[in-house]
């Protein structure tokens, strides 16, 4: 995880931007100002004023958080994985719980660590995945009593009558024979009524004990944007024309899970990362044509759905290739399409840091990756 960090100072340095350290307080789109908040240290002195930023043109891209629907206890006894922080408590919690589970084994032999994943989106597919190809490892440095087939037991449950409602009905079959072949519960039609602090009840009664239970079932915007006097719609998202401009304002834009773009066909833009990538070179290229040619690009953006890949681990993927492609889709699964996944990983680092540097990256990871633990071993 950290090791994948980009900091934004570096980037702004390689990249001739400037990054400003603090949070995106206010906006006054009159006088086209924004107020960025002061930055204290942790004994809470202030080491940076609170400032007022200028702009010609604002766009705004902060992404989504999590989207309990009103389901009681779900805040306060789930983690959702919405940034770098809440990967590292959940990686600190499973290690807590399986060396728990490892010294209660003798004693207890049925004991194992529960984890409920809620939510079978590609976010959650992903993660049982990844789990239970964590835990395997975890168990080869020193975790001698516990089975990672047995005794970590995994459950998904999705509201869907199938996992990954968005992708085509063979993505989702593929993905949940592979789940269930590593033993993970793939629980559909399972509408999750409350959490405890220990247990999930769904509407039918049904109770799912666990010691984890991760949060991955829907994304919202970030409940600030609906105090900056900017059009919103119910779920929070800024609302956008099909130039990506806020409704109502000649020069603030937005890009993003932050944004709600109604497609000419009526439908929104997905909240996909392939959609953030082409609104923001829309805008790039946009900005440029009104820089050189003193007026604003005629063309509307158009999403183009190249696809989807998800990850099952660190030997197979599935999905789709080339989803405009007249109206068609491959379907890739396994070796080929694992390959694929990385390529686009491959290609994001080459966006960001330029092709010699990555290339330089990928072989020093291989060949670290042969001197260090496949896990982050340390609480």
């Amino acid at each position: 995880m950290h090791r994948e960090g980009l900091p934004y100072a570096m980037l702004a340095h390689q990249n001739d931007f400037t990054f400003i350290y603090g949070s995106f307080s206010r906006l006054d789109a009159k006088n086209k100002i924004i107020v960025v908040s002061a930055v204290e240290a942790h004994s809470g002195n202030e080491i940076i004023p609170e400032r007022e930023l200028s702009y010609s043109k604002l766009c705004i891209a902060v992404g989504s958080t999590s989207h309990y629907f009103n389901t009681p206890g779900a805040a306060e006894n789930t983690i959702s994985l919405n940034g770098p922080g809440d990967a590292e408590q959940f990686r600190r919690e499973m290690l807590k719980q399986m060396t728990w589970a490892e010294n209660q084994k003798e004693r207890t032999p049925d004991v194992g660590v529960d984890v409920i994943i809620i939510g079978g989106g590609a976010t959650g597919v992903e993660l049982a995945a990844e789990l239970r190809e964590a835990s395997s490892r975890y168990l080869d440095y020193g975790f001698r009593q516990l089975d990672p087939s047995k005794d970590i037991r995994i459950t998904l449950l999705e509201g869907a009558p199938r996992i990954l409602p968005p992708l085509p009905e063979r993505v989702a079959a593929t993905a949940t024979k592979l789940l269930e072949e590593r033993h993970i519960k793939v629980v559909p039609a399972c509408r999750v009524e409350r959490i405890t602090r220990d247990q999930v009840i769904d509407t039918s009664g049904q109770v799912y004990p666990y010691q984890i239970c991760v949060w991955a079932a829907g994304i919202k915007a970030p409940a600030f944007l609906a105090k900056l006097g900017l059009p919103t719609t119910p779920s929070g998202q800024l609302e956008v024309t099909n130039r990506l401009q806020v409704k109502g304002q000649a020069d603030i834009y937005a890009i993003g899970d932050c944004a709600a773009c109604v497609m000419a066909d009526g439908s929104r833009v997905p909240p996909r990362a392939q959609a953030a990538h082409q609104q923001a070179d829309y805008l790039y290229r946009s900005f440029i044509y009104e820089h050189r040619r003193g007026q604003s690009v005629r063309a509307a953006y158009i999403y183009r759905d190249y696809g989807s890949l998800v990850s099952l681990g660190m030997a197979s993927s599935v999905g789709t290739l080339m989803g405009s492609l007249k109206g068609r889709s491959w379907f890739v699964r396994g070796g080929l399409a694992r390959m694929l996944y990385v390529s686009l990983h491959l290609l994001h680092h080459g966006a960001v840091l330029g092709w010699a540097r990555t290339c330089g990256l990928a072989i020093a990871r291989v060949l670290v990756r042969r001197n260090t633990a496949l896990v982050k071993l340390h609480y």
